[in-house]
């Protein structure tokens, strides 16, 4: 029997990796839709009146071991990929598609939910039934089962393509990612680069058979260094183009053409279904509620930023001319300037920084935040299966020894694992007939390596990343609803990132640091004013950062909230979309677009925004921690109960307003970033 339809015997029932070939994901995947399909037909011919037992929640527990094997593939596919697995995924991702269309436009089974939904108020249900019904119902109806058959056929059509254009996307950054490669031979070219950089170039030059050379490639470890540090312009240039061209070139991973398709066809979606929009389409179900909104909220926030970031950029230029004589500062000048700038002003640096922040040490303290605030305690375990000898695990006990979860560490890139980083699950927490299913949780990161001489030793903002990706796990193991598909990190899109972006600013606090930041030769705790100095930094340019984050959000919402048609030319679109919010020149040959995972690959379409969106919540959620104290347990108490452990199983303001006692306040953020007086 193919291992994926079997019971797992495994610690916790986790995935047994070491069993799973990538020839078993189809044929298990068409099983389990044969079952899914049996069990759905179970509920279209039950002759009892509807009820919400008997049809939405059969419906919810239809196609668990879909749920498990999809989540298994495509948690492979991004983090342990090979070319077998990126050729089944060509199959895998339309058969899946398909049963989503076979069931979003089965009429029949349409008509009992509609029965259920207009007779909703007969049932008497709770909370989170009333939530169940509503995204189960929505759910039909946003996925075409008001359309005509005409209309319906169109709309598999239409989902099908697009399921095989965003892992076509992904698989050329990928590619691209791993295919470039920038050798350097001459050590003077290496200067400005600080020693623990060289040696991880050293050793990849090493790995990749060019011993004596040093090498830097696209993955985030090495090119970010490099462009923060190397003094030699015009190889700062290269590598930063390299980056900037991804997807753009014309040849075997161009996705040019790939974009326009995909915002054209998610355009035609929406339309087959009433909206004006993609982005209405899919603001109908965020807080946001539609583009007003989200233009509104964001030009609120570019009025703040930009005086401030044009300010910066002018001390950034004259800085620049005083330090190199350099007239026409440039983007692959911005970091390298910038670095020096706020090394100069606040005497912090990441090299300074680095030494405190061991990979092992920095773990250990966010498992010590997780205990403090929530009580709980992580114990590595050594016999669950892995998918790459890198991956750690650990079992998730409660201050009671209760299990709670298993959790998956995933740190450093390799040519098989895709860049950046993500917190994701291998199985979701419920209640399966009375009893409770714990989750399986992950969170995958590109973090520095370590060396022949130095562990891993992290940069700030990789430390930072680390807090983020761990909230999102805490959203997960800590999730205590009745429905899987409410459960954790199931919530509207623009409060999904509260979680994650709240636990960032622990990261600035002397309270959290003293826990664990340790130089990783001496044993001597971050000094106090090192602390200082990092908080004092923390808004070094944050009308910069503010403008560019909004930039992609504004290409995200220009990409989708009108006919994406009127976009012949990408390069002039994005210009025209980022101009007032940049004030350096325009590279030609260059775009975002194409490379941009989060919302051609990823699941961000018409909501990137949803990071600003989110840090309001989080910056106003963690005034409210300050006022009581960091490590309050009454507070963390409250965010358990009403956010981190509800998931979607209500709207997302009343879960906030739950917790803080009011809505959010915008002004937080602005005060946080610098950019209101307080």
């Amino acid at each position: 029997m193919n291992v994926l339809l079997k019971k797992f015997t495994t610690p916790f029932e986790t995935v047994p990796f070491n069993e799973i070939q990538p020839e078993d994901f189809l044929p298990a995947a068409k099983e389990a839709i044969a079952t899914a399909k049996k069990r759905i037909e179970d509920i279209k011919t039950n002759k009892s009146p509807e009820t919400f037992e008997n049809v939405v929640e059969a419906l919810e527990a239809a196609g668990p071991e879909i749920e498990l094997i999809a989540g298994i593939f495509f948690n492979l596919h991004s983090a342990e990929t090979n070319d077998k697995i990126q050729n089944i995924a060509k199959e895998f991702s339309p058969l899946l598609t398909e049963y989503g269309n076979d069931i979003s436009l089965d009429a029949d089974l349409f008509k009992k939910i509609k029965k259920v939904w207009d007779h909703k108020a007969e049932f008497k249900l709770n909370a989170e039934q009333t939530m169940l019904l509503e995204k189960s119902y929505k759910s039909f109806v946003r996925n075409g089962a008001l359309l005509n058959d005409a209309q319906k056929e169109r709309m598999r059509e239409i989902s099908t393509k697009l399921s095989t254009l965003g892992l076509k996307f992904g698989d050329h950054i990928l590619k691209e990612t791993n295919d470039f490669v920038m050798f350097i031979d001459n050590k003077d070219d290496l200067k400005g680069l600080p020693e623990s950089v060289t040696e991880a170039a050293a050793q990849t030059a090493k790995e990749k058979g060019q011993e004596g050379k040093w090498a830097f490639t696209l993955q985030y470890p090495s090119v970010i260094p490099f462009l923060t540090h190397a003094s030699n312009r015009e190889l700062r240039k290269h590598l930063w183009l390299a980056n900037s061209t991804k997807g753009y070139k014309d040849g075997e991973t161009d996705n040019k053409e790939i974009i326009k398709e995909i915002a054209t066809l998610r355009h035609q979606k929406a339309n087959l279904l009433g909206y004006e929009s993609h982005a209405h389409f899919i603001l109908e179900e965020r807080m946001a509620s539609n583009p007003k909104t989200v233009f509104e909220f964001m030009e609120n926030i570019v009025n703040h930023a930009t005086p401030a970031a044009m300010k910066e950029t002018e001390e950034l230029k004259a800085y620049a001319k005083k330090l190199d004589g350099i007239n026409d500062l440039q983007k692959w000048d911005t970091a390298y300037y910038a670095e020096k700038l706020k090394n100069e002003k606040f005497q912090v640096n990441d090299e300074m920084l680095r030494p405190y922040f061991k990979l092992e040490n920095v773990i250990d303290g966010v498992f010590q935040v997780g205990k403090r605030l929530y009580g709980l305690n992580f114990v590595q375990r050594f016999d669950i299966p892995v998918y790459h000898e890198d991956v750690k695990t650990y079992e998730v006990l409660d201050e009671n020894g209760k299990h709670i979860s298993v959790f998956y560490a995933d740190f450093h890139p390799r040519a098989t694992k895709r860049n950046g980083a993500w917190m994701t699950s291998f199985r979701g927490q419920k209640v399966d007939n009375g009893v409770e299913v714990r989750p399986h949780v992950a969170i995958v990161c590109n973090f520095t390596k370590p060396t022949a001489t130095k562990p891993s030793l992290l940069s700030f903002e990789e430390v930072t990343t680390l807090f983020h990706e761990f909230g999102h796990a805490l959203h997960g193991m800590l999730a205590d609803t009745k429905y899987e598909s409410l459960s954790g990190t199931n919530v509207y899109w623009d409060f999904v990132e509260l979680p994650s972006q709240i636990l960032e600013n622990w990261a600035y606090e002397k309270e959290c640091l003293d826990l664990f930041a340790e130089h990783f030769e001496t044993g001597e705790k971050i000094p106090a004013e090192l602390i200082q100095k990092i908080r004092a930094s923390s808004s070094f340019l944050e009308g910069r950062a503010t403008l560019r984050q909004l930039s992609f959000a504004t290409v995200d919402m220009a990409w989708h909230s009108s006919n994406p048609d009127s976009i012949r030319d990408i390069e002039e679109f994005e210009y025209r979309m980022m101009n007032k919010m940049d004030f350096l020149p325009a590279v030609q040959g260059t775009s975002i677009s194409t490379a941009f995972s989060h919302i051609f690959a990823g699941g961000y379409s018409a909501g990137y925004y949803s990071y600003k969106w989110a840090e309001v919540l989080d910056a106003d959620a963690f005034e409210f921690f300050k006022e009581k104290g960091i490590f309050s347990r009454e507070v963390a108490d409250k965010f358990k109960a009403n956010v981190l452990s509800k998931g979607g199983s209500q709207h997302p303001m009343d879960l906030y307003v739950a917790f803080r006692g009011k809505q959010p306040n915008p002004d937080a953020l602005l005060r946080r970033a610098g950019l209101l007086s307080k």
